[in-house]
């Protein structure tokens, strides 16, 4: 089996499940030493067991990417014990209804603290590592709902149109300098998503769109980034967006 990853050391937030999860489990079949982190500890120590079970490296660093000791902690430990970071995904995120009638904004102050923030702090920490060893790589998992808003999707929308114009401004920054930031845009893909979300009537409706027959599957994610991360370096895929087939709307 071809591995385009090979020798490159990844650090991957939001790790524990879904998306981060299943990116994990990609780059290290992809050949990447890969560094896992995520506030649910136990669920890191099996992905970890999981990845080594099939031949890969795998390191487990928990922590709150909203916390910026956490992310910088994360990246710090990447290095010290891996010797670089090649790869950063920055899949760390929650979805929270966010309308404004009525609305309570410290659902809005936490969706733009670890959707934007914790990007800002590992991007922030690990961006100095990169231009040091003349190149890496930043992915950031955003999504479709950062390009068209709607009813009850304000604060999480918010946070990702932020995401999205932040790693581009990244992208522009950094790319004479070799390092490469793609904004990744999944549309419905079926994960833990909706599940903490404190209104019960868009929990449903956000389980029940996640779950739908045609939904992205989260190693669909995993595979495109390795797809993204094997291009030759002369090549910056900064913008990708992927949606269910069936989901034809704009």
């Amino acid at each position: 089996m071809t591995k385009p990853l090979a020798g490159k050391v990844a650090l991957v937030t939001g790790a524990s499940s879904g998306i981060g999860e299943a990116a994990a489990l990609c780059l290290a079949e992809a050949g990447a030493a890969v560094v896992l982190s995520a506030r649910r500890t136990e669920r890191l120590s099996r992905l970890v067991a999981r990845i080594e079970a099939e031949g890969g490296t795998a390191l487990a660093i928990p922590g709150d990417m909203t916390v910026e000791d956490d992310a910088c902690r994360a990246v710090g430990e990447t290095v010290e014990k891996l010797g670089r970071i090649d790869i950063l995904i920055n899949s760390a995120g929650i979805m929270e209804a966010g309308g404004i009638e009525n609305c309570d904004t410290a659902i809005y102050r936490r969706v733009i603290d670890i959707n934007l923030m914790g990007t800002v702090y590992t991007c922030a920490a690990a961006v100095p590592h990169m231009l040091e060893q003349g190149e890496g790589d930043i992915i950031t998992i955003s999504s479709l709902a950062g390009r068209k808003g709607g009813p009850m999707t304000s604060a999480y929308s918010a946070s990702k149109h932020a995401v999205n114009m932040m790693t581009d401004g990244m992208r522009q920054e950094l790319g004479a300098r070799n390092v490469r930031v793609t904004t990744l845009m999944p549309g419905a893909t079926e994960t833990e998503v909706g599940d903490n979300i404190s209104d019960p009537n868009w929990r449903a409706a956000i389980q029940a769109h996640v779950a739908k027959e045609g939904a992205v599957k989260p190693r669909d994610i995993g595979e495109t980034i390795v797809f993204i991360l094997a291009m030759p370096r002369r090549t910056n895929i900064s913008e990708i967006s992927i949606r269910p087939t069936i989901d034809t709307s704009a």
